[in-house]
């Protein structure tokens, strides 16, 4: 059923923002008659941080983590172990995997997984940076493959091995305490902690 608006300004503000993942035309029309609700003042605010976000916000030179500067936090922090890189997905899966605080060495943002299905191929991801990465600091010596237990997240990491393959780095896989077919960022703290340190190597297959 087609909601009937009072106004267009408040339809057009309810479509746009039923656009967000997660958030149904209902959900919408709640949070923007809270907003009206609320003082201009509060609502400004909203919509500058919103505006700062997408205009001020940087991707990591080095990993392509967000960052309010060219080099992330993570990577400009000279206690964080530059010997291992951690490969993972997304930008909410570093945000996991440093939630248990069991992790102290680098990351690498893909971006994404190969997913043929999706269109998604090697090129449309960070793969050839981390190749290039690699092959650029000897100081790496392990990659440790932090991807979700997905037949996408096992295909990317079989070709991240081949790409690395020409390397002298140790290649490991966070411990299968994570169930078959569950994404990362929603694995528990502590069974994704307990996935990091117990990681095992990886098992190239040809």
């Amino acid at each position: 059923m087609n909601l009937q608006y009072p106004s267009r300004l408040l339809e057009k503000a309810v479509n746009e923002f039923s656009k967000l993942p997660g958030i149904g035309s209902k959900t919408s029309l709640r949070l923007m008659l809270h907003l009206l609700r609320q003082d201009m003042n509060s609502v400004e605010q909203l919509s500058q941080a919103i505006y700062n976000l997408r205009h001020d916000i940087k991707y990591c030179n080095t990993c392509h983590n967000i960052s309010d500067t060219d080099i992330c936090p993570i990577c400009s922090d000279i206690r964080r172990d530059r010997t291992v890189i951690c490969v993972v997905e997304n930008i909410q899966d570093i945000m996991a995997i440093e939630n248990t605080r069991q992790y102290n060495g680098l990351y690498h943002v893909l971006g994404g997984i190969i997913s043929p299905m999706d269109g998604i191929g090697p090129s449309d991801i960070e793969i050839e940076s981390l190749t290039e990465r690699v092959g650029n600091d000897s100081e790496i010596k392990e990659i440790i493959l932090a991807l979700s237990p997905t037949m996408e997240g096992d295909t990317t990491g079989f070709y991240i091995s081949r790409k690395l393959s020409q390397f002298n780095v140790r290649l490991s896989v966070i411990a299968r305490g994570i169930s078959i077919g569950n994404e990362l960022e929603y694995t528990d703290e502590v069974t994704l902690g307990r996935s990091i340190i117990n990681r095992t190597p990886f098992e190239h297959k040809q």
